[in-house]
């Protein structure tokens, strides 16, 4: 375990995450490695160890974070009185996703990888992290639609929490994958997170009365 202060540990771990992060904006998910990430902040790659036992730990508390700042949006928007529309309901979970583009990113790309390849309580930490953020939206759409039966609400949830999976792949296509859709003359229509996000609750979420 390494020594010092609590404090100072997550100040640690914080700094490994923010340059994993980094690194995952220029390189894929399997060129980032703990080498790479020593090159760029304070740690050797055997120090590295004393906060996390593989790359995949590191992006696995990425992605718990990226949940809980979800889950603090959708928290607001259950206080949020002014959400009366189905039409606002959407635009406000649109746009709380539009700013989650790196938890839309791994969700859809590195999942199993990250899952894998982490310790049962590294697993068991972000798997509460999702499961507050499940519950807080199943509270969002109870509260906007007081009604609902469990079916309905189990239906939305099963259907819009899968659909997530695809966002980001539809929103940012690779350079490769857009010039072999061009040579095998597919068509592409460039499109946003929110955008996306949008049009597929307003087909999920039924209409306020």
């Amino acid at each position: 375990m390494p020594k010092g202060s609590p404090e100072l540990t997550e100040a640690r771990r914080t700094e490994i995450m923010e340059a994993c992060k980094g690194l995952y904006e220029q390189m894929t998910f399997k060129e980032v490695n703990l080498k790479e990430i020593g090159k760029v902040t304070s740690f050797t790659r055997t120090s590295i160890y004393n906060y996390f036992e593989s790359k995949e730990e590191i992006f696995l508390a990425i992605f718990e974070d990226e949940y809980i700042k979800w889950t603090l949006d959708l928290q607001k928007m259950i206080d949020d009185e002014k959400i009366d529309t189905r039409e606002k309901l959407a635009g406000k979970l649109s746009d709380s996703l539009g700013k989650r583009k790196l938890m839309l990113k791994l969700l859809s790309v590195n999942l199993y990888d990250m899952e894998e390849n982490s310790r049962i309580e590294c697993l068991v930490s972000f798997k509460k992290a999702y499961g507050r953020s499940r519950d807080v939206l199943e509270e969002l759409i109870k509260k906007n639609y007081p009604g609902i039966k469990k079916k309905e609400l189990d239906e939305f949830l099963f259907t819009f929490l899968p659909f997530l999976h695809g966002v980001h792949p539809y929103a940012f296509a690779t350079e490769k994958q857009l010039e072999g859709m061009k040579k095998a003359k597919v068509k592409y229509k460039e499109t946003t997170i929110e955008k996306l996000v949008y049009t597929g609750l307003m087909k999920l979420l039924p209409d306020k009365e």
